[in-house]
């Protein structure tokens, strides 16, 4: 069984950054992709950003320029740097994470970008 649990969101000002941060734990040795995805109210989930377990990233091109992804294998945790944030980036982020064939979840953190 694997968890993830995401923290760092909250309400930042346009033009603000955040970072997220994601643990995995259970009994796992080591963690594959892993990834952060985004809903806005009355949309669908749609992917941010990922990186493998060797460091290959891929972004959104919503949010290419602006957002960093990375993790800490030794740690099993992701991380991603938002900046220059914009209204439009307002959702709930959500962790994902493979591990063998399965894809995990976390709860999600709130990401309200608002003067």
């Amino acid at each position: 069984q694997v968890q993830l649990v995401e923290s760092g969101g909250g309400l930042v000002q346009p033009g603000g950054s955040l970072r997220l941060s994601c643990a995995a734990s259970g009994t796992i040795s080591r963690i594959g992709a892993m990834g952060w995805y985004r809903q806005a109210p009355g949309k669908q989930r749609e992917l941010v950003a990922t990186v493998t377990s060797g460091g290959s990233t891929n972004y959104a091109d919503s949010v290419k320029g602006r957002f960093t992804i990375s993790r800490d294998n030794a740690k099993n945790t992701v991380y991603l740097q938002m900046n220059s944030l914009k209204p439009e980036d307002t959702a709930v982020y959500y962790c994902n994470g493979k591990y063998l064939t399965r894809d995990y979840w976390g709860k999600g953190t709130l990401v309200t970008v608002s003067s």
